[in-house]
């Protein structure tokens, strides 16, 4: 598993990197008198013996402590189901991590190393606090994520997954698990660590070990997302002021604006914050980022900070259907039947690469075949031909990532060249790497190889010309399918599938992401005619809001 695939990647960003001495400080800071005074007053001092338990790994919705006196001792199971201490909090230092802002289950146990003294702060409190001091809140902020960050990159407090690092469904765990910022340790069959569980477990592979000593034989992500405690306890007949489809830029960003003023917001994500966006390797015509950002961190900073203001998020099962209910409020079903309903809901669930149709095509997804090109991918590339077929953003930013792993890089294109479909700095370095070739009025006849992709074989339409190369990998980002059947005739579809906008709402006023339903708002790649950019989406799902407040302020 690699560093710059995970949800908290922007951590690293805000510490000098070769400065361990820094980034040990603001990993576990120790507040000043000033601060801990201030910050007490927000919660109830408590005296409590050596061996207290605080909390246990698996627990949801734990309460935040500072220590005073004494000390609280972090931790961890071996994979041999021992008890260990992985760090130990003392005075004016103080617990948590990431999962203090959300209802998931908790990753660590924590319990007194001596007699101490501890401040205890509600969720409730902690959040009043945080909002309030701001200098406390920042460093708090700061120390989570990296302490996030160091359980990813150590393989800390998370599981371990055994089977062949280019199969279909590690490759399936290991994504769902890195893009939502969980901790995974690999093994792979032949490796020492490996063999010894295979051998005690028996079995399908791929194996997942939990920390509480259970073993799962390829569990779906559903499955496993329950098993791990990433999906929250929600009540169904509870309706909140605004629903968001998708967590995509667009969904991110009318998450983010939406919880900060006050709306009470839930997200609703089949894999993971990011959406299409999250797989890109580096974005670098974002504003406010200079030398780039990769889509993951991208998506996991607006994750971060929209949990920050209290936003909810529903991942793992997507939303298979909308009605609205006689109270006027919509009721969103998702797969397991989950309901989930509101007053106010936002589409931005996006578009999907299309397929090539081949024959055979459906093995190699998984197996060769991919729709996202990040450090997971590329490491299967090293070495190696790789095809990649597209000629948008994200096949460009694709190949040029690609071409610092694999020995060549090939681009096809249906079209005459890239100008048309691609931004100029994309083109540019295309055209002048020595390990990017670009294809030309060019479509791929078939695919060859046995349990794997072996050999991608392509055609020249103008000359005839077949040529076949040894490509074990090949990246297809080609046009876009709109994320929309689930949604029956519930809104106006254009004919190609997106939602049709620009109607009135609320007061009757025209909102340009108002659908044929008022309440409902479509924004980003799903919605018919929108620019197909990240800040665009980014753009949208913010201004959306102040439509949004406008419609329910017409409920009211």
């Amino acid at each position: 598993m690699t560093k710059n695939q995970t949800a908290v990647e922007a951590a690293r960003q805000s510490v000098n990197p070769s400065d361990p001495y820094a980034r040990e400080e603001q990993t576990f800071p120790v507040l000043n008198d000033d601060q801990v005074s201030r910050l007490t007053g927000y919660g109830a001092v408590e005296d409590l013996p050596k061996g207290t338990w605080l909390f246990e790994r698996g627990q949801r919705g734990v309460d935040f402590f500072l220590i005073l006196k004494g000390c609280i001792e972090i931790t961890d199971s071996t994979p041999n189901g021992e008890e260990m201490v992985i760090t130990t909090h003392a005075r004016h230092q103080f617990t948590g991590e990431l999962d203090l802002f959300n209802q998931r289950k908790i990753l660590v146990g924590g319990r007194t190393g001596e007699d101490s003294r501890v401040v205890r702060l509600s969720r409730d409190q902690f959040r009043r606090m945080s909002s309030t001091e701001q200098d406390i809140g920042e460093i708090i902020m700061r120390a989570f994520i990296l302490r996030r960050t160091a359980f990813i990159v150590h393989s800390e407090a998370g599981v371990t997954l055994v089977g062949a690092k280019n199969d279909r469904d590690v490759i399936r765990i290991n994504r769902f698990l890195t893009r939502n910022g969980y901790p995974l340790l690999q093994h792979e069959p032949g490796s020492t660590e490996g063999d010894r569980i295979i051998g005690e477990q028996g079995g399908d592979l791929p194996i997942v070990c939990t920390p509480d000593g259970h073993t799962y034989h390829n569990p779906g992500t559903p499955e496993l997302a329950d098993i791990l405690g990433l999906t929250e306890d929600l009540v169904d007949d509870h309706v909140r002021d605004l629903s968001i489809v998708g967590a995509g830029p667009a969904g991110l960003s009318a998450c983010v604006y939406g919880a900060s003023e006050a709306l009470e917001t839930i997200v609703i994500e089949a894999e993971a914050p990011g959406g299409q966006a999250g797989t890109s390797s580096k974005i670098e015509n974002y504003l406010g980022f200079p030398t780039g950002i990769s889509g993951q961190a991208l998506a996991g900073r607006a994750w971060i900070q929209a949990q920050k203001f209290g936003a909810t998020f529903a991942i793992a099962r997507g939303a298979t259907g909308i009605e609205k209910e006689e109270d006027g409020a919509f009721a969103i079903v998702t797969e397991g039947d989950q309901v989930i309903r509101s007053r106010a809901v936002i589409l931005a669930c996006g578009a999907t690469y299309r397929t090539l149709n081949l024959e055979g095509y459906e093995t190699y997804e998984g197996q060769g075949i991919h729709y996202a090109a990040t450090a997971l991918e590329a490491q299967f590339c090293a070495g190696t031909d790789v095809v990649v077929i597209g000629g948008g953003n994200s096949a460009g930013q694709a190949a040029v990532f690609l071409s610092h792993h694999a020995s060549h890089v090939h681009v096809l294109i249906r079209g005459d060249g890239l100008a048309d479909s691609m931004s100029d700095y994309l083109v540019r370095r295309i055209d002048e790497s020595s390990r990017i070739t670009l294809q030309t009025q060019t479509e791929v006849t078939a695919l060859r190889g046995e349990r794997m992709l072996e050999q991608v074989i392509w055609k020249n339409r103008r000359t005839g010309e077949e040529k076949t190369v040894d490509a074990p990998n090949m990246f297809v980002m080609i046009g876009a399918s709109p994320n929309t059947a689930w949604l029956d005739d519930c809104v106006e579809l254009d004919e190609k599938g997106f939602v049709v906008t620009g109607r009135a709402s609320g007061d009757h006023a025209v909102s340009p992401f108002g659908t044929s339903v008022p309440g409902i708002f479509a924004v980003g790649d799903v919605r018919s005619g929108s620019v197909k950019r990240v800040a665009s989406g980014v753009g949208e799902g913010s201004v959306c809001i102040s439509d949004v407040h406008r419609f329910l302020g017409g409920l009211e």
